[in-house]
Formats: structure tokens, C-alpha cells, sequence
């Protein structure tokens, strides 16, 4: 019997079983998706574990993130970032931006206080006075 699609988008000649071999439908997709568990222990490590992009002035506010749960406002230029789950342990990698155009006074990057497997405490100062300040724009991602 041939298959037919007719005017409304009805399907016929085509019975159980009647699909052919190499066809992927929607169980075929979801059995073969790629998920952390599938990954190898490699793969895995090459994933950012945790981000976040936040504003540091006035009242601290999260963008947008991922395995971050809040940001604590350690006082001016002084930032913890709090993973919604916590690293393995305290040897991750931190990497932090700032955005310095807007008549930022920063001159260095965002420096490392301290790493725990549940935060990172972050810092930035003025590169010619050394004070602590805020920045529009702070963005962290963590690696493990």
C-alpha cells in the first residue's frame, strides 16, 4: 500500500512498525540525549561548575547565573559569591571581570580573597589609591 498525506495532514498507509530503521523520533532522542551522568569524568571537569554576572553597586543584584544561590555585600568592592552547591573542595579556579568603562577607577582585575567549597570571596580596588570599590559589572565563572 503507498503512504498518502491527504488535504488535512493525515498520514495513511502506514502501520506499526512501519517506520522505517535509522528513523529518530522523540524516544529515540530522549534514550540518546546528552546528560552530566553520560559525560566522561574528562568532559566533566572541563565544565564551568558555577557563574554569575552581578551589579555591585548600591544594592547588590544577580543578572543572571547558574549554581549560584546569592551574593553577599562584604562592604565596598568586597563581594562573596554563595554556590547553591558547593565545589568538591577549595581547589576550583575563580576567574573574575569587571567592566571598567564608565569612569571605573579600577586598573587591575578583580583579585581573589579567599576560596571556600561553599563561596569565593572577591575584591576590587582603585589601582592608584588601593581602596576598595564597587563595580557596575562583575562577572565570575568557576571551574573544577
Amino acid at each position: 500500500m503507498p503512504i498518502a498525506i491527504n488535504g488535512s495532514g493525515t498520514i495513511t498507509g502506514i502501520s506499526v512498525g512501519g517506520i522505517p530503521d535509522g528513523t529518530v523520533d522523540t524516544d529515540v532522542l530522549a534514550a540518546n540525549a546528552v546528560t552530566y551522568a553520560k559525560l566522561g569524568t574528562t568532559e566533566q571537569g572541563q565544565l564551568c561548575k558555577a557563574f554569575v554576572n552581578f551589579n555591585g553597586t548600591s544594592t547588590v543584584a544577580i543578572r543572571a547565573s547558574y549554581n549560584v544561590s546569592s551574593i553577599t555585600d562584604n562592604g565596598t568592592g568586597d563581594y562573596t559569591v554563595n554556590f547553591t552547591t558547593a565545589m568538591a573542595d577549595a581547589n576550583y579556579s575563580a576567574v573574575a571581570q569587571i567592566d571598567t568603562s564608565g569612569g571605573s577607577t579600577a586598573t587591575s582585575p578583580a583579585l581573589i580573597s579567599s576560596l571556600t567549597a561553599g563561596s569565593a570571596r572577591l575584591f576590587v580596588r582603585n589601582g592608584t589609591t588601593g581602596a576598595y570599590i564597587d563595580q557596575t559589572i562583575f562577572c565570575v565563572a568557576v571551574f573544577r
